[in-house]
């Protein structure tokens, strides 16, 4: 079977089962592998990629379900080997860590500063409850996103 994606701006081809789970289309084809399928149940978030600019679990999402529609990998967030904003702004709050749960955070956080950028430190909270760490606090993110929150992030 051949399936046709959009991922990170370029339209890509797949000769995948439709019920493959997208995650493994993006690792194992496409050699993106900034989503991890970590938990394969929905629980962690470390898979959260963005379809139609939403947070969604690419490890729940049969590739066939995201034909015809917009997919965006954590790789699609800097350019020309620039970190984005948000990027930026997690490496001056000292927000990084281990890298296992951080794509899906920064995926999850795009979306969310990009649609509503006036977010309060509970909202920010509320947003992440599907991404779990166990390296973290979360402060240190929480604080990172807050300190984008007056502009939108960009593309």
């Amino acid at each position: 079977m051949t399936l046709r994606l959009h991922v990170n701006g370029e339209d890509r081809v797949s000769r995948s089962d439709a019920m493959t789970p997208l995650v493994d289309v993006l690792r194992d084809e496409f050699n993106l592998t900034g989503a991890k399928p970590v938990c394969r149940e929905g629980f962690c978030g470390a898979c959260t990629v963005l379809l139609d600019e939403e947070p969604a679990k690419s490890h729940l999402l049969p590739c066939g379900f995201t034909e015809g529609r917009t997919i965006r990998t954590v790789e699609d967030l800097s350019s020309c080997g620039m970190f984005s904003d948000l990027q930026r702004a997690m490496v001056d709050h000292d927000a990084v860590r281990c890298g296992m749960c951080f794509p899906g955070m920064l995926m999850t956080l795009t979306s969310v500063l990009h649609h509503h950028p006036a977010r309060s430190r509970d909202e920010i909270r509320a947003a992440l409850s599907g991404n779990l760490c166990r390296c973290t606090g979360y402060e240190r993110i929480v604080d990172a996103a807050l300190s984008l929150a007056p502009a939108a992030v960009a593309r």
